[in-house]
């Protein structure tokens, strides 16, 4: 009886490790956000002010985008609140228009207040048309503001394309 019992107890321990650990593509995207984020410290040293003083962040470390009048673009990332890993997130972007080419970039969202970082968790969370993200070179996020609770950052890593918005991306979130 008393082995059942430690038995069971073993197979609840696994069973409960198991749901709340990543699997592996989550933990090799946890690291590449890490490292993106010392390249994007790195271009920028005043991104440390939007890391430090916001709500939460989401880093997408490696976004590919591409296109020829019909373009697409598609990332996974992971969200931070008070710079603790909180949970995973995927974009997806489809839109249709005057661009050319392919290009992967690092994508960083700054959310500035909790409301704004609560919509963005509860899936209420899409770029407007208008929305453009600041394509990060040194010294261009001592000057950047935030725009309805919102900043967004880009580094080119490879490629080029003609084309620069962020507007029509969806997110969907889940937590760990």
């Amino acid at each position: 009886m008393k082995t059942i019992k430690i038995f069971t107890a073993i197979c609840l321990l696994f069973i409960s490790f198991g749901a709340v650990s990543q699997n592996s593509d989550d933990t090799r995207i946890m690291k590449d956000a890490e490292k993106a984020k010392e390249q994007l410290l790195k271009t920028d040293d005043a991104l440390k002010n939007f890391f430090n003083n916001s709500e939460g962040y989401v880093i997408f470390p490696n976004v590919g985008k591409g296109g020829f009048i019909i373009g697409a673009a598609s990332g996974n990332g992971v969200v931070y609140e008070d710079g603790i890993a909180i949970g995973m997130a995927d974009l997806k972007k489809l839109n249709i228009g005057l661009q050319a080419g392919g290009q992967a970039i690092i994508e960083v969202i700054f959310f500035e207040t909790e409301k704004a970082l609560e919509e963005f968790k509860n899936g209420n969370f899409e770029f407007s048309a208008e929305v453009s993200a600041v394509a990060l070179k040194s010294g261009v996020a001592a000057n950047a503001k935030f725009n309805d609770g919102v900043a967004v950052f880009a580094l080119p890593k490879a490629g080029l394309m003609a084309e620069g918005s962020v507007g029509g991306q969806k997110f969907t979130y889940h937590s760990f």
